[in-house]
């Protein structure tokens, strides 16, 4: 009993952990990486795996805060695996992603005389980007998939 509820729930089935590096080039517009799968319980059977890359852009402070988040890319693996018991898996992966400046970005970096106002105007607002990489895996026969979410640091 406790077995068929542990395998519905995802407890001791599959662990996913994603190994990037800590900084991405915005001007490559590529990720690459690998997934690494570690089965805890036998006959597992991963039927797609979905790799998303988030800008988390917060502006305001307080209760004025504002917070949007922005797909930057996405990528589905829909290549069906089977996993045994204490097995470990590492699938490459290569994710295009698409950087977008605002245009007081854009201004910061084609002004040299502006720069300094544009930096004193979002440190005024608190304006700030946060990228993560989140990486899921649909696992047969169970509810909570397993997943893993990644800051990166863009260059």
């Amino acid at each position: 009993m406790f077995g068929t509820v542990k395998k519905i729930l995802g407890i001791e089935g599959v662990k996913l952990e994603l190994v990037i590096a800590d900084e991405v080039s915005k001007d490559a517009g590529i990720i690459t990486g690998f997934i690494k799968l570690t089965a805890l319980s036998d006959a597992n059977l991963i039927e797609n795996i979905t790799l998303k890359m988030v800008e988390k852009y917060s502006r305001g402070r307080g209760d004025s805060q504002l917070i949007n988040e922005y797909p930057m890319g996405e990528l589905t693996m829909n290549n069906k695996i089977n996993i045994g018991k204490n097995d470990v898996l590492e699938i490459p992966f290569e994710l295009e992603f698409v950087y977008v400046q605002s245009e007081m970005d854009k201004l910061e970096s084609n002004n040299i005389f502006a720069r300094g106002l544009v930096k004193f105007a979002k440190k005024l607002r608190n304006v700030k980007s946060e990228y993560t990489l989140r990486a899921d895996a649909k696992i047969k026969g169970t509810t909570l998939s397993p997943f893993d979410i990644k800051p990166l640091k863009l260059v």
